[in-house]
Protein backbone atom coordinates (compact mmCIF):
# COMPACT_ATOMS: atom_id res chain seq x y z
CA UNK A 1 0.00 0.00 0.00
CA UNK A 2 1.50 3.30 -0.96
CA UNK A 3 1.36 6.27 1.32
CA UNK A 4 -0.56 8.27 -1.26
CA UNK A 5 -3.33 5.68 -1.58
CA UNK A 6 -3.89 5.52 2.18
CA UNK A 7 -6.55 2.78 1.98
CA UNK A 8 -7.43 2.62 5.63
CA UNK A 9 -9.83 0.18 7.24
CA UNK A 10 -13.21 1.51 8.19
CA UNK A 11 -13.46 3.16 11.56
CA UNK A 12 -14.19 0.88 14.46
CA UNK A 13 -12.60 -0.50 17.61
CA UNK A 14 -11.97 3.08 18.68
CA UNK A 15 -11.45 4.35 15.13
CA UNK A 16 -13.19 7.64 15.76
CA UNK A 17 -13.39 9.68 18.90
CA UNK A 18 -12.63 13.01 20.43
CA UNK A 19 -9.82 15.16 19.10
CA UNK A 20 -8.76 15.98 22.66
CA UNK A 21 -7.18 13.68 25.25
CA UNK A 22 -9.76 11.69 27.16
CA UNK A 23 -9.73 11.43 30.93
CA UNK A 24 -7.21 8.66 31.62
CA UNK A 25 -9.03 5.43 32.23
CA UNK A 26 -8.37 3.70 35.51
CA UNK A 27 -9.67 0.54 37.03
CA UNK A 28 -11.77 0.03 40.11
CA UNK A 29 -10.59 -0.78 43.59
CA UNK A 30 -10.38 -4.54 44.03
CA UNK A 31 -11.19 -6.60 47.13
CA UNK A 32 -8.95 -9.67 47.20
CA UNK A 33 -9.31 -12.58 49.63
CA UNK A 34 -6.66 -15.22 50.25
CA UNK A 35 -7.96 -18.41 51.86
CA UNK A 36 -5.96 -20.57 54.23
CA UNK A 37 -4.75 -23.57 52.18
CA UNK A 38 -5.82 -26.06 54.83
CA UNK A 39 -9.44 -24.88 54.46
CA UNK A 40 -9.59 -26.34 50.95
CA UNK A 41 -12.18 -23.78 49.87
CA UNK A 42 -14.11 -24.41 46.67
CA UNK A 43 -16.51 -21.96 45.04
CA UNK A 44 -19.57 -23.77 43.67
CA UNK A 45 -22.92 -22.75 42.25
CA UNK A 46 -24.40 -23.53 45.65
CA UNK A 47 -21.88 -21.41 47.53
CA UNK A 48 -18.58 -21.98 49.27
CA UNK A 49 -17.65 -25.50 50.43
CA UNK A 50 -14.52 -27.24 51.72
CA UNK A 51 -12.75 -30.04 49.87
CA UNK A 52 -10.93 -30.85 53.13
CA UNK A 53 -14.04 -31.39 55.21
CA UNK A 54 -13.58 -28.18 57.17
CA UNK A 55 -16.62 -26.51 58.67
CA UNK A 56 -17.07 -23.41 56.50
CA UNK A 57 -20.68 -22.77 57.46
CA UNK A 58 -19.78 -19.55 59.26
CA UNK A 59 -18.08 -18.15 56.16
CA UNK A 60 -20.90 -19.37 53.92
CA UNK A 61 -23.50 -17.72 56.15
CA UNK A 62 -21.55 -14.46 56.20
CA UNK A 63 -21.31 -14.39 52.41
CA UNK A 64 -25.02 -15.11 52.13
CA UNK A 65 -25.99 -12.43 54.63
CA UNK A 66 -23.87 -9.85 52.78
CA UNK A 67 -25.10 -10.92 49.35
CA UNK A 68 -21.57 -11.48 48.04
CA UNK A 69 -19.57 -14.40 46.71
CA UNK A 70 -15.94 -15.51 46.64
CA UNK A 71 -15.06 -15.67 42.96
CA UNK A 72 -11.87 -17.61 42.13
CA UNK A 73 -9.37 -15.05 40.85
CA UNK A 74 -7.47 -17.46 38.63
CA UNK A 75 -10.06 -20.10 37.76
CA UNK A 76 -11.28 -23.44 39.10
CA UNK A 77 -9.40 -24.39 42.26
CA UNK A 78 -9.02 -28.10 41.46
CA UNK A 79 -7.69 -27.37 37.98
CA UNK A 80 -5.20 -24.88 39.40
CA UNK A 81 -3.89 -27.41 41.91
CA UNK A 82 -3.56 -30.04 39.20
CA UNK A 83 -1.68 -27.63 36.96
CA UNK A 84 0.60 -26.60 39.81
CA UNK A 85 1.55 -30.20 40.51
CA UNK A 86 2.68 -30.54 36.89
CA UNK A 87 4.57 -27.22 36.83
CA UNK A 88 6.28 -27.61 40.21
CA UNK A 89 9.84 -28.88 39.91
CA UNK A 90 11.05 -31.41 42.45
CA UNK A 91 12.08 -29.62 45.60
CA UNK A 92 10.65 -26.27 44.53
CA UNK A 93 9.92 -23.89 47.38
CA UNK A 94 6.40 -22.57 47.90
CA UNK A 95 7.82 -19.07 47.46
CA UNK A 96 8.68 -20.01 43.87
CA UNK A 97 5.34 -21.68 43.12
CA UNK A 98 2.51 -19.63 44.65
CA UNK A 99 -0.77 -21.48 45.22
CA UNK A 100 -3.15 -19.68 42.87
CA UNK A 101 -6.10 -21.75 44.08
CA UNK A 102 -6.41 -19.75 47.33
CA UNK A 103 -6.98 -16.33 45.71
CA UNK A 104 -10.51 -14.92 45.41
CA UNK A 105 -12.12 -11.71 44.22
CA UNK A 106 -15.21 -10.12 45.79
CA UNK A 107 -17.44 -7.84 43.77
CA UNK A 108 -19.40 -5.18 45.64
CA UNK A 109 -20.07 -1.47 45.43
CA UNK A 110 -17.01 0.61 46.27
CA UNK A 111 -18.57 2.10 49.40
CA UNK A 112 -18.84 -1.39 50.94
CA UNK A 113 -15.34 -2.68 50.19
CA UNK A 114 -13.52 -1.42 53.29
CA UNK A 115 -16.10 -2.80 55.71
CA UNK A 116 -16.28 -6.13 53.88
CA UNK A 117 -12.49 -6.50 53.86
CA UNK A 118 -12.32 -5.94 57.62
CA UNK A 119 -15.04 -8.53 58.29
CA UNK A 120 -13.61 -11.09 55.89
CA UNK A 121 -10.17 -10.80 57.48
CA UNK A 122 -11.71 -11.98 60.77
CA UNK A 123 -13.12 -15.17 59.24
CA UNK A 124 -11.24 -18.22 60.58
CA UNK A 125 -10.62 -19.71 57.10
CA UNK A 126 -9.32 -16.46 55.60
CA UNK A 127 -5.57 -15.72 55.61
CA UNK A 128 -5.87 -12.22 54.16
CA UNK A 129 -8.42 -9.74 52.84
CA UNK A 130 -7.21 -6.46 51.36
CA UNK A 131 -8.24 -3.73 48.97
CA UNK A 132 -6.07 -2.79 46.03
CA UNK A 133 -6.18 0.85 44.88
CA UNK A 134 -7.44 1.34 41.36
CA UNK A 135 -4.83 0.57 38.72
CA UNK A 136 -4.07 3.56 36.50
CA UNK A 137 -2.18 4.45 33.37
CA UNK A 138 0.89 6.61 33.86
CA UNK A 139 -0.68 9.93 32.93
CA UNK A 140 -0.63 13.05 35.07
CA UNK A 141 -2.43 16.33 35.05
CA UNK A 142 -1.75 19.86 36.16
CA UNK A 143 -1.07 19.10 39.84
CA UNK A 144 2.44 17.82 39.12
CA UNK A 145 3.17 20.74 36.81
CA UNK A 146 2.50 23.15 39.63
CA UNK A 147 4.75 21.25 42.04
CA UNK A 148 7.90 21.09 39.89
CA UNK A 149 9.35 23.85 37.79
CA UNK A 150 10.91 21.59 35.17
CA UNK A 151 8.07 19.11 34.76
CA UNK A 152 5.47 18.95 32.03
CA UNK A 153 2.24 17.03 32.13
CA UNK A 154 2.74 13.41 31.16
CA UNK A 155 0.81 12.20 28.13
CA UNK A 156 -1.75 15.00 28.04
CA UNK A 157 -0.98 16.02 24.48
CA UNK A 158 -3.81 17.48 22.38
CA UNK A 159 -3.90 16.73 18.65
CA UNK A 160 -3.12 19.38 16.08
CA UNK A 161 -6.26 20.70 14.42
CA UNK A 162 -4.71 20.80 10.94
CA UNK A 163 -5.64 17.85 8.73
CA UNK A 164 -2.95 15.31 8.04
CA UNK A 165 -1.23 15.67 4.65
CA UNK A 166 -2.18 13.36 1.76
CA UNK A 167 0.81 11.17 2.60
CA UNK A 168 2.23 10.83 6.11
CA UNK A 169 5.93 11.78 6.24
CA UNK A 170 8.52 9.30 7.43
CA UNK A 171 9.18 10.13 11.10
CA UNK A 172 11.87 7.52 11.75
CA UNK A 173 14.50 10.26 11.91
CA UNK A 174 12.72 11.59 15.01
CA UNK A 175 12.89 8.21 16.77
CA UNK A 176 16.22 8.83 18.44
CA UNK A 177 15.74 5.85 20.73
CA UNK A 178 16.46 3.62 17.72
CA UNK A 179 19.92 5.16 17.23
CA UNK A 180 23.28 3.74 18.21
CA UNK A 181 24.25 3.75 21.87
CA UNK A 182 24.59 5.60 24.09
CA UNK A 183 21.83 7.90 22.80
CA UNK A 184 19.63 5.01 21.69
CA UNK A 185 19.46 1.23 21.96
CA UNK A 186 21.05 0.52 18.53
CA UNK A 187 17.99 -1.12 17.03
CA UNK A 188 19.49 -0.50 13.60
CA UNK A 189 22.27 -2.97 14.44
CA UNK A 190 19.82 -5.65 15.59
CA UNK A 191 17.87 -5.24 12.35
CA UNK A 192 20.91 -6.33 10.33
CA UNK A 193 20.79 -9.78 11.93
CA UNK A 194 18.40 -12.66 11.15
CA UNK A 195 15.48 -12.44 13.56
CA UNK A 196 16.65 -9.02 14.74
CA UNK A 197 13.21 -7.44 14.44
CA UNK A 198 11.69 -9.95 16.86
CA UNK A 199 10.49 -12.63 14.45
CA UNK A 200 8.82 -15.53 16.23
CA UNK A 201 8.31 -13.60 19.47
CA UNK A 202 4.88 -12.79 20.88
CA UNK A 203 4.23 -9.72 23.01
CA UNK A 204 1.06 -8.98 24.99
CA UNK A 205 0.56 -5.43 26.26
CA UNK A 206 -1.69 -5.21 29.34
CA UNK A 207 -3.63 -1.95 29.82
CA UNK A 208 -7.07 -0.79 28.60
CA UNK A 209 -7.45 0.34 25.00
CA UNK A 210 -5.69 0.56 21.64
CA UNK A 211 -6.34 1.75 18.11
CA UNK A 212 -5.08 -1.26 16.21
CA UNK A 213 -6.58 0.08 12.98
CA UNK A 214 -4.00 2.87 12.93
CA UNK A 215 -2.32 3.25 9.53
CA UNK A 216 1.05 2.23 10.99
CA UNK A 217 -0.22 -0.80 12.94
CA UNK A 218 -1.51 -3.04 10.17
CA UNK A 219 1.13 -5.79 10.29
CA UNK A 220 1.76 -8.50 12.88
CA UNK A 221 -1.15 -7.46 15.09
CA UNK A 222 -3.06 -10.14 16.97
CA UNK A 223 -5.84 -7.96 18.38
CA UNK A 224 -7.28 -7.89 21.88
CA UNK A 225 -7.02 -11.43 23.25
CA UNK A 226 -8.03 -10.93 26.90
CA UNK A 227 -10.82 -8.71 28.23
CA UNK A 228 -12.70 -5.95 26.41
CA UNK A 229 -10.96 -2.83 25.14
CA UNK A 230 -12.50 0.43 26.38
CA UNK A 231 -11.41 3.98 27.11
CA UNK A 232 -8.70 6.31 25.87
CA UNK A 233 -6.94 4.63 22.94
CA UNK A 234 -3.93 6.95 22.78
CA UNK A 235 -1.75 5.38 25.46
CA UNK A 236 -2.04 1.82 24.18
CA UNK A 237 -1.64 2.98 20.58
CA UNK A 238 1.60 4.74 21.49
CA UNK A 239 2.92 1.59 23.19
CA UNK A 240 1.98 -0.53 20.18
CA UNK A 241 3.85 1.82 17.84
CA UNK A 242 7.04 1.76 19.89
CA UNK A 243 7.17 -2.03 19.84
CA UNK A 244 5.47 -3.06 16.62
CA UNK A 245 5.04 -0.09 14.29
CA UNK A 246 5.05 -1.22 10.67
CA UNK A 247 8.11 -1.21 8.42
CA UNK A 248 7.13 1.09 5.56
CA UNK A 249 7.87 4.50 4.11
CA UNK A 250 5.49 6.42 6.38
CA UNK A 251 5.22 7.34 10.02
CA UNK A 252 7.28 5.46 12.57
CA UNK A 253 8.97 2.06 12.75
CA UNK A 254 8.67 -0.23 15.76
CA UNK A 255 11.71 -1.62 17.52
CA UNK A 256 10.51 -5.21 17.08
CA UNK A 257 8.19 -4.87 14.09
CA UNK A 258 8.29 -8.60 13.25
CA UNK A 259 7.08 -9.62 16.71
CA UNK A 260 3.41 -10.49 17.05
CA UNK A 261 1.78 -7.73 19.13
CA UNK A 262 -1.41 -8.51 21.04
CA UNK A 263 -3.37 -6.78 23.77
CA UNK A 264 -4.98 -7.73 27.08
CA UNK A 265 -7.53 -5.33 28.57
CA UNK A 266 -8.01 -4.70 32.27
CA UNK A 267 -11.76 -5.05 32.09
CA UNK A 268 -11.11 -7.94 34.50
CA UNK A 269 -9.11 -7.93 37.75
CA UNK A 270 -5.48 -7.17 36.98
CA UNK A 271 -4.10 -10.45 38.29
CA UNK A 272 -6.67 -12.40 36.25
CA UNK A 273 -5.58 -10.59 33.09
CA UNK A 274 -1.89 -11.27 33.73
CA UNK A 275 -2.47 -14.97 34.30
CA UNK A 276 -4.74 -15.22 31.24
CA UNK A 277 -2.13 -13.50 29.09
CA UNK A 278 0.55 -15.90 30.33
CA UNK A 279 -1.58 -18.87 29.30
CA UNK A 280 -1.54 -17.59 25.70
CA UNK A 281 2.25 -17.40 25.53
CA UNK A 282 5.28 -19.70 25.44
CA UNK A 283 8.73 -19.55 27.03
CA UNK A 284 10.65 -16.56 25.72
CA UNK A 285 7.55 -14.48 24.96
CA UNK A 286 6.94 -11.17 26.72
CA UNK A 287 4.17 -9.53 28.79
CA UNK A 288 4.20 -5.75 29.31
CA UNK A 289 2.46 -4.20 32.32
CA UNK A 290 1.68 -0.53 31.65
CA UNK A 291 -0.01 0.38 34.93
CA UNK A 292 0.80 1.44 38.47
CA UNK A 293 -1.12 2.01 41.71
CA UNK A 294 -1.24 4.44 44.59
CA UNK A 295 1.15 3.10 47.22
CA UNK A 296 1.53 3.60 50.96
CA UNK A 297 3.26 7.00 50.78
CA UNK A 298 -0.07 8.85 50.78
CA UNK A 299 -2.22 6.16 52.34
CA UNK A 300 -3.03 4.40 49.05
CA UNK A 301 -5.06 7.42 47.94
CA UNK A 302 -5.22 8.31 44.26
CA UNK A 303 -3.75 11.68 43.24
CA UNK A 304 -3.91 13.72 40.05
CA UNK A 305 -0.11 14.00 40.02
CA UNK A 306 0.34 10.24 40.72
CA UNK A 307 2.96 10.94 43.38
CA UNK A 308 3.60 7.84 45.45
CA UNK A 309 2.39 5.43 42.76
CA UNK A 310 4.38 2.19 42.44
CA UNK A 311 4.66 -0.94 40.32
CA UNK A 312 1.92 -3.47 40.83
CA UNK A 313 4.02 -6.45 41.97
CA UNK A 314 3.84 -5.01 45.50
CA UNK A 315 0.31 -6.49 45.86
CA UNK A 316 0.23 -10.23 46.63
CA UNK A 317 -2.17 -11.39 43.92
CA UNK A 318 -0.40 -9.46 41.16
CA UNK A 319 2.92 -10.80 42.46
CA UNK A 320 1.54 -14.34 42.26
CA UNK A 321 0.27 -13.83 38.70
CA UNK A 322 3.63 -12.44 37.58
CA UNK A 323 5.46 -15.30 39.32
CA UNK A 324 3.18 -17.74 37.47
CA UNK A 325 4.21 -16.19 34.15
CA UNK A 326 7.89 -16.20 35.11
CA UNK A 327 7.68 -19.86 36.10
CA UNK A 328 6.46 -20.56 32.56
CA UNK A 329 9.54 -18.85 31.12
CA UNK A 330 7.65 -15.72 30.04
CA UNK A 331 9.44 -12.40 30.55
CA UNK A 332 7.26 -9.85 32.32
CA UNK A 333 8.31 -6.22 31.89
CA UNK A 334 6.80 -3.92 34.52
CA UNK A 335 6.73 -0.14 34.59
CA UNK A 336 8.35 0.98 37.85
CA UNK A 337 5.78 3.77 38.14
CA UNK A 338 5.78 7.55 37.98
CA UNK A 339 5.49 8.20 41.71
CA UNK A 340 8.95 9.78 42.24
CA UNK A 341 9.46 7.14 44.93
CA UNK A 342 12.58 5.57 46.40
CA UNK A 343 11.55 1.92 46.37
CA UNK A 344 14.32 1.15 48.88
CA UNK A 345 12.49 3.24 51.49
CA UNK A 346 11.56 1.24 54.62
CA UNK A 347 7.91 2.21 54.09
CA UNK A 348 7.69 -0.53 51.46
CA UNK A 349 8.63 -3.20 53.99
CA UNK A 350 5.73 -2.34 56.30
CA UNK A 351 3.00 -4.95 55.82
CA UNK A 352 -0.33 -3.22 55.15
CA UNK A 353 -3.48 -4.14 57.03
CA UNK A 354 -5.12 -7.13 55.41
CA UNK A 355 -2.01 -8.50 53.69
CA UNK A 356 -1.06 -12.11 54.55
CA UNK A 357 1.32 -12.61 57.45
CA UNK A 358 3.79 -14.28 55.06
CA UNK A 359 4.07 -11.20 52.82
CA UNK A 360 7.49 -9.63 52.33
CA UNK A 361 8.47 -6.55 50.38
CA UNK A 362 9.11 -7.66 46.77
CA UNK A 363 11.09 -4.47 46.02
CA UNK A 364 13.77 -5.86 48.35
CA UNK A 365 15.71 -8.28 46.18
CA UNK A 366 16.68 -10.32 49.25
CA UNK A 367 13.03 -11.42 49.49
CA UNK A 368 11.15 -13.82 47.21
CA UNK A 369 10.89 -12.38 43.71
CA UNK A 370 8.19 -12.53 41.05
CA UNK A 371 10.84 -12.31 38.32
CA UNK A 372 9.63 -9.17 36.50
CA UNK A 373 11.98 -6.78 34.73
CA UNK A 374 11.34 -3.39 36.37
CA UNK A 375 11.88 -0.33 34.17
CA UNK A 376 12.55 3.30 35.10
CA UNK A 377 12.40 6.47 33.00
CA UNK A 378 15.59 8.18 31.88
CA UNK A 379 16.19 11.46 30.08
CA UNK A 380 16.81 11.40 26.31
CA UNK A 381 19.88 13.15 24.90
CA UNK A 382 19.66 16.93 25.46
CA UNK A 383 18.32 18.75 22.44
CA UNK A 384 15.99 15.95 21.36
CA UNK A 385 13.10 17.70 19.60
CA UNK A 386 14.60 20.98 20.78
CA UNK A 387 14.06 20.24 24.47
CA UNK A 388 16.31 19.43 27.42
CA UNK A 389 15.32 17.19 30.32
CA UNK A 390 18.74 16.87 31.92
CA UNK A 391 21.79 14.75 31.27
CA UNK A 392 21.27 11.85 28.89
CA UNK A 393 20.23 8.72 30.81
CA UNK A 394 19.75 10.60 34.08
CA UNK A 395 16.70 9.78 36.15
CA UNK A 396 13.68 11.89 35.27
CA UNK A 397 12.16 13.53 38.33
CA UNK A 398 8.90 11.56 38.25
CA UNK A 399 10.49 8.11 37.85
CA UNK A 400 10.56 5.69 40.74
CA UNK A 401 14.02 4.38 41.55
CA UNK A 402 15.79 1.84 43.70
CA UNK A 403 17.93 -1.29 43.75
CA UNK A 404 15.15 -3.40 42.24
CA UNK A 405 15.10 -1.50 38.95
CA UNK A 406 16.72 -3.42 36.13
CA UNK A 407 16.86 -1.01 33.18
CA UNK A 408 15.72 2.33 31.83
CA UNK A 409 14.24 3.60 28.61
CA UNK A 410 13.48 7.04 27.22
CA UNK A 411 10.94 8.67 29.54
CA UNK A 412 10.45 11.77 27.35
CA UNK A 413 10.32 12.73 23.68
CA UNK A 414 9.31 9.33 22.36
CA UNK A 415 7.99 9.54 18.80
CA UNK A 416 5.31 6.95 18.11
CA UNK A 417 1.70 6.43 17.04
CA UNK A 418 -1.25 8.17 18.70
CA UNK A 419 -2.15 11.47 20.42
CA UNK A 420 -1.72 13.71 17.35
CA UNK A 421 0.64 16.43 18.54
CA UNK A 422 3.12 15.59 15.74
CA UNK A 423 0.50 14.85 13.08
CA UNK A 424 -3.13 15.42 13.93
CA UNK A 425 -6.39 16.14 12.16
CA UNK A 426 -9.85 14.62 12.26
CA UNK A 427 -8.83 10.98 11.68
CA UNK A 428 -7.00 9.53 14.67
CA UNK A 429 -5.79 6.61 12.56
CA UNK A 430 -3.26 9.13 11.22
CA UNK A 431 -2.17 10.54 14.57
CA UNK A 432 1.46 10.59 15.73
CA UNK A 433 3.18 12.04 18.77
CA UNK A 434 6.62 13.40 19.58
CA UNK A 435 6.07 13.47 23.33
CA UNK A 436 4.99 10.09 24.69
CA UNK A 437 6.47 9.99 28.18
CA UNK A 438 6.85 8.32 31.55
CA UNK A 439 7.77 4.83 32.59
CA UNK A 440 5.00 4.10 30.09
CA UNK A 441 7.23 5.14 27.19
CA UNK A 442 10.37 3.68 28.77
CA UNK A 443 9.03 0.15 29.31
CA UNK A 444 8.14 -0.58 25.64
CA UNK A 445 11.70 0.33 24.65
CA UNK A 446 13.00 -2.39 26.96
CA UNK A 447 10.35 -4.80 25.64
CA UNK A 448 11.43 -4.03 22.09
CA UNK A 449 15.10 -4.63 22.89
CA UNK A 450 14.34 -7.97 24.56
CA UNK A 451 12.12 -9.04 21.65
CA UNK A 452 14.96 -8.30 19.20
CA UNK A 453 17.35 -10.46 21.24
CA UNK A 454 14.82 -13.29 21.50
CA UNK A 455 14.25 -13.16 17.73
CA UNK A 456 17.99 -13.39 17.07
CA UNK A 457 18.32 -16.35 19.43
CA UNK A 458 15.37 -18.09 17.76
CA UNK A 459 16.89 -17.53 14.32
CA UNK A 460 20.08 -19.21 15.53
CA UNK A 461 18.21 -22.12 17.10
CA UNK A 462 19.41 -21.08 20.54
CA UNK A 463 17.64 -21.18 23.89
CA UNK A 464 15.61 -17.97 24.46
CA UNK A 465 16.30 -15.73 27.41
CA UNK A 466 14.65 -16.78 30.64
CA UNK A 467 13.25 -14.05 32.91
CA UNK A 468 16.27 -14.26 35.22
CA UNK A 469 18.74 -14.21 32.36
CA UNK A 470 16.95 -11.24 30.80
CA UNK A 471 17.27 -9.27 34.05
CA UNK A 472 20.93 -10.19 34.34
CA UNK A 473 21.60 -9.25 30.72
CA UNK A 474 20.02 -5.82 31.15
CA UNK A 475 22.04 -5.19 34.31
CA UNK A 476 25.41 -6.30 32.91
CA UNK A 477 25.23 -4.55 29.53
CA UNK A 478 23.99 -1.17 28.34
CA UNK A 479 24.78 2.52 28.56
CA UNK A 480 25.21 3.55 32.21
CA UNK A 481 22.89 5.91 34.04
CA UNK A 482 24.25 9.46 34.40
CA UNK A 483 24.17 12.07 37.14
CA UNK A 484 21.98 15.16 37.05
CA UNK A 485 21.93 17.78 39.83
CA UNK A 486 19.39 16.61 42.38
CA UNK A 487 19.05 13.26 40.63
CA UNK A 488 22.32 11.35 41.10
CA UNK A 489 22.98 8.00 39.49
CA UNK A 490 22.80 6.46 42.97
CA UNK A 491 19.04 6.87 42.55
CA UNK A 492 19.11 3.74 40.44
CA UNK A 493 17.01 3.30 37.30
CA UNK A 494 19.60 1.10 35.59
CA UNK A 495 21.31 1.14 32.22
CA UNK A 496 19.75 1.96 28.87
CA UNK A 497 19.76 -1.21 26.72
CA UNK A 498 22.47 -1.49 24.09
CA UNK A 499 21.47 -4.14 21.59
CA UNK A 500 24.96 -4.47 20.16
CA UNK A 501 26.26 -5.43 23.61
CA UNK A 502 23.25 -7.58 24.45
CA UNK A 503 23.53 -9.60 21.26
CA UNK A 504 27.29 -10.09 21.69
CA UNK A 505 26.71 -11.36 25.22
CA UNK A 506 24.20 -14.04 24.17
CA UNK A 507 25.34 -15.29 20.76
CA UNK A 508 29.06 -15.66 21.39
CA UNK A 509 30.37 -19.15 20.66
CA UNK A 510 32.44 -20.04 23.73
CA UNK A 511 35.04 -22.75 23.45
CA UNK A 512 33.86 -25.86 25.32
CA UNK A 513 35.49 -26.48 28.67
CA UNK A 514 35.68 -29.50 30.92
CA UNK A 515 36.38 -30.27 34.54
CA UNK A 516 35.90 -32.61 37.46
CA UNK A 517 32.98 -31.66 39.67
CA UNK A 518 33.40 -34.19 42.49
CA UNK A 519 35.19 -37.37 43.53
CA UNK A 520 34.14 -40.13 45.89
CA UNK A 521 34.11 -43.81 46.75
CA UNK A 522 31.22 -46.21 46.23
CA UNK A 523 31.10 -49.46 48.20
CA UNK A 524 30.77 -52.76 46.40
CA UNK A 525 27.20 -53.33 45.19
CA UNK A 526 26.07 -49.96 46.57
CA UNK A 527 24.48 -46.90 44.97
CA UNK A 528 25.30 -43.35 46.04
CA UNK A 529 23.73 -40.09 44.93
CA UNK A 530 25.38 -36.70 44.61
CA UNK A 531 23.90 -33.36 43.57
CA UNK A 532 25.49 -30.22 42.18
CA UNK A 533 23.57 -26.97 41.92
CA UNK A 534 23.47 -23.43 40.54
CA UNK A 535 24.33 -24.39 36.97
CA UNK A 536 23.05 -21.70 34.56
CA UNK A 537 19.95 -23.07 32.89
CA UNK A 538 21.02 -21.98 29.40
CA UNK A 539 24.30 -23.95 29.46
CA UNK A 540 24.53 -27.21 27.50
CA UNK A 541 26.23 -29.58 29.95
CA UNK A 542 27.26 -33.21 29.38
CA UNK A 543 28.16 -35.53 32.26
CA UNK A 544 30.20 -38.69 32.53
CA UNK A 545 31.40 -40.69 35.52
CA UNK A 546 34.56 -42.81 35.36
CA UNK A 547 36.15 -45.20 37.85
CA UNK A 548 39.62 -44.17 39.00
CA UNK A 549 40.35 -47.53 40.68
CA UNK A 550 41.81 -49.89 38.07
CA UNK A 551 40.04 -53.28 37.90
CA UNK A 552 40.27 -54.83 34.46
CA UNK A 553 38.01 -57.52 33.09
CA UNK A 554 34.44 -56.25 33.68
CA UNK A 555 32.36 -53.07 34.10
CA UNK A 556 32.79 -51.39 37.48
CA UNK A 557 30.09 -48.70 37.63
CA UNK A 558 26.96 -47.40 36.00
CA UNK A 559 25.44 -43.96 36.50
CA UNK A 560 22.33 -41.95 35.87
CA UNK A 561 21.91 -38.16 35.70
CA UNK A 562 18.60 -36.55 36.67
CA UNK A 563 17.88 -32.86 36.16
CA UNK A 564 15.97 -30.42 38.38
CA UNK A 565 14.96 -26.95 37.15
CA UNK A 566 15.46 -25.35 40.53
CA UNK A 567 14.46 -21.94 39.22
CA UNK A 568 14.12 -20.23 35.86
CA UNK A 569 17.80 -19.29 36.25
CA UNK A 570 19.49 -22.42 37.62
CA UNK A 571 19.70 -26.18 37.13
CA UNK A 572 20.52 -28.83 39.74
CA UNK A 573 21.98 -32.13 38.55
CA UNK A 574 21.46 -35.31 40.57
CA UNK A 575 24.04 -37.99 39.77
CA UNK A 576 23.37 -41.55 40.97
CA UNK A 577 26.35 -43.95 40.76
CA UNK A 578 26.12 -47.72 41.25
CA UNK A 579 29.15 -49.91 41.86
CA UNK A 580 28.49 -53.19 39.99
CA UNK A 581 31.84 -54.72 41.00
CA UNK A 582 32.65 -56.84 44.10
CA UNK A 583 35.10 -54.27 45.49
CA UNK A 584 34.97 -50.59 46.51
CA UNK A 585 35.52 -48.19 43.63
CA UNK A 586 36.83 -44.63 43.53
CA UNK A 587 35.06 -42.42 41.01
CA UNK A 588 35.12 -38.93 39.61
CA UNK A 589 32.27 -37.08 37.92
CA UNK A 590 33.34 -35.03 34.92
CA UNK A 591 31.42 -32.32 33.09
CA UNK A 592 31.75 -30.69 29.69
CA UNK A 593 30.12 -27.34 29.00
CA UNK A 594 29.51 -27.43 25.25
CA UNK A 595 28.13 -23.90 24.90
CA UNK A 596 24.77 -22.13 25.12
Amino acid sequence: MSAKERKLPSKGNGGGGSLHPMTPLKGERELIVIAKPEAGLRATHDGIVSAMGADVSGLANFLGDEGIALQPLFGNEDRLRAEASVMSPMGAKSDDMPDLSVFYHVQASDDRLDNLAAKLARQPHVAAAYIKPAAELAQTGSARKQETDNALDLNQMAPLMEDAPPATPNFIGRQGYLNAAPGGIDAYYAWTLPGGRGAGVRVIDCEWAWLLTHEDLTQNQGGVVVGASAGDINHGTAVAGEIGGDVNAVGITGIASDANFRAAAFSLPTATVIRSAADLLSPGDIILLEIHRAGPRFGFMGRADQRGYVGIEWWPDDWAAIRYASNKGIIVVEAAGNGAENLDDPIYSVRPAGFPATWTNPFNRANPQCGAVIVGAGAPPPGTHGRNHGADRSRLDFSNYGACLDAQGWGREVTTTGYGDLQGGMDNRLHYTDQFSGTSSASPIVVGALACVQGILKAKGRIPLTPARARDLLRTTGSPQQNEPGRPATQRIGNRPNLRQMVAAVIGEPAPWVGVQFRGTVAAGATQRWFTFNWPAHWHVAWTVVPTTPRPGAPQIKFNVEVERASDQFITYWVSITNVSPAPCDIEARYAVLGW
